[in-house]
This record gives C-alpha cells, sequence and structure tokens, in this order.
C-alpha cells in the first residue's frame, strides 16, 4: 500500500525534529513498571484490510493473556497499548509516534500487512524499539532498498517470493499444470513480489505464463480482463492479491466459464472472500498459507481447542495464529535476554533458532527473515481444507 506518502514522510520528519530536539536518536526506556512490559500494538483495526488487523488482535490478546496468567515472563506481565493505524500507511507512522514517544513501549507489534509495517521501520530503528510484523511479507519490511537490514525489526510470517515459489511448485508438481496466467494487483508491492517469484520458478521448471494481466485496488469489475485471459485457455490462474478484489474476481471467472484452478496466497485469508465470492465459485481454488486449523499436529489443535473455547467455537484462522505466535517470539526473546530493553530484546531474536511456534518451527536468518514451513489450503464448498505442509 502506497497511501498519503506525503503524510507519512511529514511525520516522520517532525518525529526525526523531536528526536534532534532530545539530543538525537538514544535508546528507548524499557516501558512499563519494575513488573510489566509495555507492548505496543500497531493494527489494522479499521480500513480495507481490518479483518487481517482484528484478527492478528485476537491473537495477540489470548497470548498475552495466557503468558499473564502463567505469571509473565521472569515475573514481568504484558500491558498492551493498542493503536488502529486504519490501514494506512500515514496512520500507522502516527501510530508508531505515539508509542515510542508518549507510551514509551518496549517493543510494537504490526502491522498486518507490509506497507503499513515499512511505515515504522525508521521510527523503530531511530528509537532502538523492537518492531515485529505478524504478516508482513515483502522483503522490504526488515531489508531496505539498498540492501541493508533494518537491525530492530523482525517478522515472523515467511516473505512473498516463498509463497511465489511454493505456488509455482504446487502447480507444476501437484497439479501436474505446465502453462498458467497471472493476474495480479499493480498497485501493491505484496502482489509483483509473488508474481515476479511465481514466474521465475514456473519458467525454470519449463512452464510457460501465457497470460498476464493488472488490476488496481479497489476495482470491482474484472469481467473484461478476465475475458481476455480465457482467450489464452490457461490450465491454471495465479491471483497474488487481496480479499477484497481477489473474492470478486473468483465470483466474475467463475460466472464466465473459467472452470481452472485458482490459486493465491496469505492475502486471500479473511472469512469474508467466502461472503464475496460464494463457497461454490471458490472450489478448485488454493491458498498458500502459514498455517491450518486442521493440521493435525499436536501443538496445533490444542491451540485451535483453547481459541475455540475462548471465541464462541469460532477456529482460528492464520492471521490469528500469527498474531499470537508473534507474542510467543517476543517472549522468548525477552526471556532469554533477562531484560526488558528493547536493544537487549533485539540481539536475542535475531539469535532465534528452532522456536516451535503454531505456524511452524521457526529460525530467524541474517536478513531477520523466518525459515519456516508454508501450509497449502483447499477450498471446499466454502471451508479451507489442509492440503499440505512445505519445507522451506
Amino acid at each position: 500500500m502506497k497511501k498519503k506518502l506525503a503524510s507519512v514522510f511529514m511525520a516522520s520528519t517532525i518525529f526525526a525534529g523531536m528526536l534532534a530536539g532530545c539530543g538525537a536518536a538514544k535508546e528507548s526506556s524499557s516501558g512499563g513498571t519494575s513488573d510489566t512490559i509495555k507492548l505496543g500494538v500497531n493494527l489494522e483495526l479499521s480500513g480495507n484490510v481490518a479483518s487481517y488487523g482484528e484478527s492478528m488482535a485476537k491473537g495477540i490478546e489470548m497470548a498475552v493473556d495466557e503468558i499473564n496468567k502463567s505469571g509473565g515472563v521472569d515475573g514481568k506481565k504484558f500491558d498492551i497499548v493498542k493503536v488502529d493505524n486504519k490501514s494506512e500507511a500515514a496512520e500507522a507512522t502516527n501510530g508508531i509516534i505515539k508509542l515510542t514517544s508518549q507510551d514509551k513501549v518496549t517493543a510494537v507489534i504490526g502491522a498486518a500487512t507490509s506497507g503499513n509495517t515499512v511505515a515504522q521501520a525508521q521510527i523503530a530503528n531511530d528509537t532502538k524499539t523492537v518492531l515485529i510484523a505478524p504478516g508482513g511479507t515483502s522483503p522490504t519490511v526488515t531489508v531496505d532498498d539498498k540492501g541493508k537490514v533494518r537491525p530492530f525489526v523482525f517478522r515472523t510470517s515467511f516473505i512473498d517470493p516463498f509463497q511465489g515459489t511454493v505456488a509455482a511448485n504446487f502447480a507444476l508438481d501437484t497439479l501436474k499444470i505446465k502453462d498458467a496466467a497471472i493476474f495480479a494487483d499493480n498497485s501493491s508491492d505484496y502482489a509483483k513480489g509473488l508474481s515476479d517469484a511465481f514466474k521465475e520458478t514456473f519458467k525454470a521448471a519449463g512452464g510457460k505464463v501465457v497470460a498476464e494481466e493488472a488490476y488496481v485496488a479497489k476495482d470491482t469489475d474484472f469481467r473484461a480482463t478476465l475475458t481476455r485471459i480465457k482467450a489464452k485457455n490457461p490450465s491454471f490462474i495465479f491471483i497474488p492479491g487481496y480479499y477484497e478484489e481477489v473474492g470478486l474476481i473468483v465470483k466474475q471467472a467463475r460466472e464466465l466459464g473459467i472452470d481452472v484452478p485458482l490459486v493465491g496466497a496469505d492475502g486471500w485469508d479473511s472469512p469474508k472472500l467466502v461472503d464475496l465470492a460464494g463457497a461454490e465459485a471458490l472450489n478448485n481454488t488454493y491458498l498458500i498459507n502459514h498455517y491450518s486449523s486442521e493440521d493435525p499436529d499436536e501443538k496445533v489443535q490444542k491451540f485451535v481447542t483453547a481459541f475455540k473455547d475462548k471465541n464462541k467455537g469460532e477456529a482460528p484462522n492464520a492471521f490469528n495464529a500469527l498474531g499470537y505466535d508473534t507474542v510467543y517470539f517476543l517472549a522468548d526473546a525477552v526471556k532469554r535476554a533477562g531484560s526488558a530493553e528493547s536493544s537487549k530484546i533485539q540481539a536475542e531474536l535475531a539469535k532465534t533458532k528452532d522456536l516451535s511456534l503454531i505456524t511452524g518451527v521457526l529460525s530467524i536468518d541474517e536478513n531477520h527473515h523466518p525459515i519456516k514451513t508454508a501450509t497449502i489450503l483447499e477450498y471446499v464448498d466454502g471451508k479451507q481444507v489442509f492440503n499440505t505442509k512445505v519445507n522451506p
């Protein structure tokens, strides 16, 4: 997302001035009292992708509740300070300014999307405040455009190129498809990263991309473009994008008689997708995701049961799980650091290896990317069904 970049720049400039007035960027003090750790949460709780942020917030709150009820981390309990970035980059910037300068948090979790996380990254580094993205899948979240790692920024989700590669290999190896079309949101870095990785992997393995088309976020009528794609007779269509547009694309594709497999990534994962597309239209569609509530792993099933108990029988989606895992990722680093100082926590986050979480066993590489498994889900009559896991 690239909304209101001028506002983001202005907010960042103002904040830089505030830092200069305080004697340059000094390490933020540990938030909270001697027995609490202030945890900032900067999520999309309203706006275009509120479904993601709301889901992550539920997972975060569940994990914090569990940890606090068990006595906290080394006797310190988490104290959540939450802000709504309204699904806008400028608001995400404003949110982290508030969390770091006024609330004095130790760490920030969020945002749900890559653009809204990148909007916070410079301030996180300037204030030496740990920032962890539960769902920011663009490589630029933790590595800037000059290839330099952002020292205080981490993530718990895998990156876009990995999802695109998994989708290509799934088409080739499981679906046995050799020709495909790509229909991507060209206003989104997320979609571009997925498309590039898919195309590179698919072509390298002998696949042929017979059509490439684009749409823009907020579009609602995709029939003309889908008709052009149909004319190329692809055996498979890769649709990296967010659920708001994808739901309508799937619905209109089926109405036009396009019955080939449609595949996407974690941006599809919202209960609203079924409302938009219709359960029947989603048959023969797949998505690459971080986890499945139907995964038979014992640890996953314990989480699912506990989440359902707290949420009136609602099964947790991947964004619930990522929010939950992000708190435990942070808590593990706090425990190993033996401190609530952000710089010491940062050092331990970077050393994380083989940490068992709900969305997989996580290790952090030199770019602060997690090395972990991906899950492939299939929609069957409107429900996500576990298909398989794919190792990195």
